[in-house]
């Protein structure tokens, strides 16, 4: 545990909080969880409950490729994983790593392995990385990868692991044989609901547990939240899956309140995500291009380069801004902002305004703050959404 120890919950909370201890089956008829410690193997039983809450997270996807279970790979998800990488690297001193995966845990850990001093290749099936950007501004990313020295191999699906004693050597792509002493998986993650499907609970579309605005399932007394469940999204209005510590942390309030005998909603999610690689900030929220024609609806895109200060003023720097609007009604459908120390969080202006349902024309029309240390008299993202207006 993290935030706090058992002894916190214990002392301060009188919460028993169990380490190393995995719940193996839920017994629904009798209202009973089924419990196995994990350190000394030894099965506790069955614990009894008049409320359940299945917060089981989400689990890393695995590549169905030979070699995958060989020494030096690793998939990053957890807290655990990521200081095993850190000790694989001190100890063993690798020089040479691949990423297979181009997401926000490629991005990051591209950044912190370069950073380590280990000459780093990227593998990802697809023509950009970021694929949660539209990809004018995913091209955005890969050049800023590039620069920072990077070798991106796109449009490169993985094949297999070459192995040797039990230790990857190669990563073998449908083009390329990358050598490596170490791999980095980073090909996403899934509900971890196996142990609610198990027990007959409803699953969503999106494979995570299937739950209402106060967090509960479809079996009463049981509720869900976090990376295993569905979340809502509130601008296609439909089911969406969002692994993301915020939305857990937001829904993880909701349930608790409504277990504890109050209420609470959690309304839905916009998907606004934010990372970097060194200097270069990436954000995005609400739908992308792909998306939106997935719906059937018609849209306009402006996209505009900017600066995050006012030009004149010191570290001013590059700003590329793009943002997705309904045609005829202008309401504003998503967002996406590169650029240098100062870009990302603008993003929150775009997801605030998704929330509240705004068109373009409501957002030109926001008192934002100027300075010039912090803006140009016109925000980036309101000269975004001044372009987008005049189209729709």
């Amino acid at each position: 545990m993290i935030a706090r120890t058992p002894q916190t919950f214990r002392n301060q909370h009188n919460i028993d909080a169990r380490i190393l201890h995995e719940v193996e089956e839920i017994d629904l008829a009798r209202r009973r969880v089924r419990v196995h410690q994990l350190d000394s193997g030894r099965a506790v039983g069955w614990e009894a409950f008049d409320h359940l809450l299945i917060a089981t997270g989400a689990s890393p996807f695995l590549p169905d490729v030979s070699g995958v279970e060989a020494k030096g790979i690793h998939g990053i998800s957890t807290l655990q994983s990521g200081i095993e990488v850190r000790q694989a690297i001190d100890q063993q001193h690798p020089q040479r790593a691949v990423i297979v995966g181009g997401g926000y845990i490629g991005l990051e850990m591209a950044e912190a392995l370069v950073l380590r001093g280990l000459a780093v290749s990227l593998v990802e099936r697809m023509p950009q990385v970021m694929g949660s950007l539209d990809p004018d501004m995913g091209a955005l990313v890969s050049d800023a990868l590039r620069n920072i020295g990077v070798s991106l191999y796109l449009e490169e699906s993985l094949q297999s692991f070459d192995v040797s004693h039990g230790r990857v050597q190669a990563v073998i792509t449908d083009q390329h044989t990358l050598p490596t002493d170490l791999v980095i998986l980073g090909l996403g993650v899934r509900p971890n609901a196996k142990l609610a499907a198990e027990a007959d609970i409803p699953l969503g579309a999106t494979g995570g547990i299937q739950v209402n605005e106060r967090m509960q399932t479809a079996v009463e007394g049981i509720w869900a939240a976090g990376d295993c469940v569905e979340s809502f999204h509130l601008v296609s209005r439909k089911p969406f899956y969002i692994a993301l510590g915020t939305v857990a942390n937001k829904q993880g309030r909701v349930a608790g309140i409504n277990l504890g005998g109050g209420y609470a909603t959690f309304p839905g999610v916009v998907g606004t995500a934010v990372s970097k690689v060194c200097a270069v900030e990436v954000a995005r929220t609400g739908l992308q291009e792909t998306e939106i024609r997935r719906l059937g609806w018609e849209y306009v895109s402006a996209k505009i380069d900017s600066t995050t200060r006012v030009g004149y003023y010191p570290h001013a720097g590059p700003i590329t801004v793009k943002v997705l609007a309904e045609r005829g009604s202008g309401r504003l459908l998503g967002g996406q902002i590169v650029g240098i120390e100062g870009a990302a969080k603008r993003i929150d202006v775009l997801a605030t305004a998704l929330h509240a349902g705004f068109t373009v024309q409501d957002m030109i029309d926001l008192d934002l703050s100027y300075a010039p240390p912090y803006s140009p008299v016109w925000d980036p993202v309101l000269i975004a959404a001044r372009q987008a207006a005049g189209l729709v």
